[in-house]
């Protein structure tokens, strides 16, 4: 995370070196009454701008004729005086350094003072996997939404079957994961593409086709399982003798 970081922070600053720079073309267009007012502006926009320094700060003086008035001024005609701010500017890189420093950090808390380090992050990083099951029990293809309990007991009840139904769904999808990167074989994705990491929900998805055929010989009936491939007989064999008895 912090090279990921590192590299959208450098093409942040010199992005955010030309954003200051036109900040500070403005502030050079300003008109102050007094060289303090003009002091005053260059402190406040190295307050909101506190990535940089002045590289150089001075406060120009300069004439003109009073209420607008052109041309070179008469003798002993009174003018009014203004002030400009002339600035150079530069990354101020011990800035830098500290934010720099800061990047792919984040903080973790919790009230559990016997987890370590590593248990914590580890246990941050695997709630993906459980937002992503209760996604997947929330699906409109469970109908769950159709659904309608009054009695607080049975709403606890059917949440207790969705939860162990995820846990059955959890265990078969790792089951299935580890037996393909084991084997070294894969399964073809949604875009035709080999994968060792599919969801069951795809796996289900392609046995959607497989049906049970019922042949009736001689007086005998024999039963036979329909539209198999390798694919599917290799998902089979890797979950187990369990799952394949059902379609030998």
């Amino acid at each position: 995370m912090k090279k990921r970081k590192e590299k959208t922070f450098d093409s942040n600053i010199e992005k955010e070196l030309k954003t200051a720079q036109r900040s500070l073309n403005k502030l050079k267009k300003m008109e102050y009454a007094c060289e303090e007012d003009a002091n005053r502006a260059a402190e406040k926009w190295l307050d909101e701008h506190q990535m940089y320094q002045f590289k150089e700060l001075s406060i120009e003086s300069k004439s003109r004729r009073m209420n607008g008035k052109r041309g070179k001024p008469k003798k002993d005609e009174k003018l009014e005086t203004y002030y400009l701010i002339k600035a150079k500017i530069k990354v101020d890189k011990r800035v830098i350094a500290q934010k720099r420093e800061k990047l792919g950090r984040f903080i973790l808390a919790t009230n559990d003072l016997d987890l370590t380090f590593e248990e914590i992050l580890s246990y941050y990083k695997s709630q993906g996997n459980i937002e992503r099951g209760f996604r997947f029990l929330k699906d409109k293809s469970f109908h769950v939404s159709e659904v309608y309990l009054k009695k607080e007991s049975r709403i606890e009840a059917l949440s207790m079957i969705m939860v162990l139904c995820l846990f059955l769904y959890s265990i078969a999808q790792w089951k299935l994961r580890k037996g393909l990167k084991d084997t070294n074989k894969f399964v073809r994705n949604q875009v035709k593409k080999p994968t060792q990491s599919p969801t069951m929900r795809w796996v289900f998805f392609l046995f959607r086709g497989i049906t049970e055929l019922t042949i009736l010989l001689d007086g005998i009936v024999e039963k036979r399982v329909a539209n198999m491939t390798d694919e599917l007989w290799d998902i089979l064999s890797l979950m187990g003798k369990e799952c394949e008895k059902y379609y030998v």
